[in-house]
């Protein structure tokens, strides 16, 4: 069961829910005047929990920032993920040259609060993950190619490097580090205000390398597949859900495929703001892990 969390918790919730909503891009948004970024609202996704532009959850074939063929744009984000037992404060920014290429870096902190007694390690002991990412979009364009049966198709890598080698080692992890590949379709529905993504991730991540890379059950890259669909309501205000399968590398501890539901709200094309429902399964020896996904981000 998710726990109760304290007054200070609350509070932060509170201030989390009345900002709240955005994952997507403002893909019916044709009849707002472009202004000088040269992008519609939000066609450069928002920044997803290893840092590049996409859903919550999962990287989208988009580039990231506002910029236009001719531009340079950046965006910065700030994460928190409140489940049953853990937390997570997650950071980064992203630069998009061109709409073609696109770096990004993050930093996660996975909090293990009361579990970390449980185990041994120390209460609210901290696994802390620094990921570099980058992504190239190599056919289609999502707004200008709407019309055809063809989506943007992006490829890119997502290199990862954890804090606690030991910790890891123990519990059997192969590695503190590891690299992600994956490609990535999106497609836009214009006219049904519509936007489906579909990413293939060869990993070897545990826990999306919290809990670093291969195991004991496996030590093999592996196909995962990720699903995303957007509806948009208004101009600025969507709804909709992912889809994440992941490996299960570890013997320690059975990992779940994760998934979101979310509402999303973009008042401008320099601020957008996600608000989610996400069930992480188990986590080490905590099933049922689920609860508030929260993100701001905020760009040029």
């Amino acid at each position: 069961m998710i726990r109760i969390p304290h007054a200070r918790s609350l509070l932060r919730t509170s201030i989390f829910l009345a900002l709240s909503a955005a994952s997507l891009p403002a893909f019916a948004d044709d009849a707002e005047p472009a202004n000088i970024s040269g992008k519609l609202l939000l066609t450069g996704g928002v920044s997803q929990l290893e840092g590049a532009a996409g859903g919550g959850l999962t990287p989208w074939a988009v580039i990231g920032g506002n910029e236009d063929r001719d531009q340079i744009g950046a965006n910065a984000f700030y994460t928190h993920v409140n489940v049953g037992a853990y937390h997570l404060d997650d950071y980064g920014a992203m630069i998009g040259f061109h709409d073609r290429v696109e770096l990004s870096i993050a930093q996660q902190k996975f909090n293990t609060e009361n579990v970390g007694t449980a185990l041994g390690l120390g209460r609210g002991y901290t696994f802390q993950q620094n990921v570099v990412g980058v992504k190239v979009r190599v056919a289609g364009e999502a707004v200008l190619d709407s019309d055809r049966a063809l989506p943007q198709i992006s490829i890119g890598l997502q290199y990862k490097k954890n804090n606690q080698a030991g910790t890891l080692a123990y519990i059997g992890a192969k590695d503190d580090s590891g690299v992600d590949f994956y490609v990535s379709a999106s497609k836009l529905y214009l006219g049904q205000n519509l936007l489906l993504n579909g990413t293939l991730r060869f990993t070897k991540a545990n826990q999306i390398g919290i809990l670093g890379f291969g195991g004991d059950l496996h030590d093999n890259y592996r196909p995962q597949l990720e699903l995303s669909a957007a509806y948009l309501l208004n101009r600025h205000v969507a709804i909709g859900a992912e889809y994440r399968m992941k490996p299960d590398n570890l013997g320690i501890a059975k990992e779940d495929d994760w998934y979101d539901v979310f509402v999303a709200y973009a008042p401008n094309k320099n601020l957008s703001l996600t608000l989610a429902y996400a069930n992480l399964g188990n986590i080490v020896t905590e099933d049922h892990q689920r609860g508030l996904y929260a993100s701001v981000q905020v760009g040029f």
